[in-house]
């Protein structure tokens, strides 16, 4: 896919619409938070200051690699230098940056969300909590970059989470699924201590999840066709015709 102005305009429209997703879902709250897609070495990413639950696409700018604004009439979000880097270093298609309520909770007490659940093995495992830094700094910036080693998710401590995927609603339900699981967390300890799967418990669940395409619809397969009927037995296929004797 080359980034054709058709293709940004598209890709623009896609980063609007999962800016307004994730405002439904509660994971953006106003101005807070960023998100951006690639096309080959252009990102079209949200502008900073704009409510993201109400985006449109043209507060979505497009930007090269070393962040020149090549199309759009705003000034893209703070936080540009992180989508950018984690664009180089890990080759990615998207990047979701939250604010979102549970995330932001447990980024505020942990240093690490464990794997309490084998739906974290989808984001890498274990999610790293990255030290606390200003926003929009090369600081900041880095250690996300390095949290994110290995795994599709990271927090930030007192602020927020990152994730990405191969595709725009990839890294979407990698903020979800980060969500539902820091929400799992929460209530969890509020019952007791968590129990947290080991390693072997792990390689077991993606084992099965290779044997079994965990995640992938499949077909029913089509029923067997009916066997033949037996022949009619040779006395009644000697029936005899009407008006005659035996």
């Amino acid at each position: 896919m080359t980034a054709s102005s058709s293709t940004l305009s598209q890709e623009r429209a896609a980063v609007a619409d999962a800016c307004r997703r994730l405002g439904a879902e509660g994971l953006l709250i106003g101005t807070a938070g960023n998100v951006s897609v690639r096309v080959d070495d252009r990102v079209a990413i949200t502008a900073t200051g704009a409510v993201l639950a109400r985006l449109t696409p043209d507060q979505v700018t497009v930007v090269d690699l070393d962040g020149n604004v090549v199309s759009g009439g705003l000034r893209p979000t703070s936080e540009l230098e992180l989508h950018l880097g984690v664009y180089r270093r890990y080759g990615v298609g998207a990047v979701v940056h939250t604010h979102a309520p549970m995330a932001t909770a447990v980024s505020c007490v942990l240093d690490e969300l464990p794997c309490i659940h084998y739906q974290l093995l989808a984001l890498g495992g274990t999610v790293r909590v990255a030290p606390y830094a200003t926003f929009g700094t090369p600081e900041l910036a880095g250690s996300v970059l390095a949290a994110l080693d290995g795994r599709s998710a990271a927090l930030m401590a007192n602020h927020g989470a990152v994730t990405h995927g191969a595709t725009l609603d990839g890294a979407v339900e990698n903020a979800l699924l980060l969500e539902w699981a820091c929400g799992v967390y929460r209530d969890a300890v509020a019952m007791g201590r968590p129990r947290v799967l080991d390693e072997q418990q792990r390689l077991a669940v993606i084992e099965a999840a290779v044997a079994r395409e965990y995640g992938v619809t499949h077909p029913v397969p089509p029923a067997p066709p009916a066997p033949p009927a037996p022949p009619a037995p040779l006395a009644q296929q000697q029936e005899p015709t009407k008006g005659e004797s035996r």
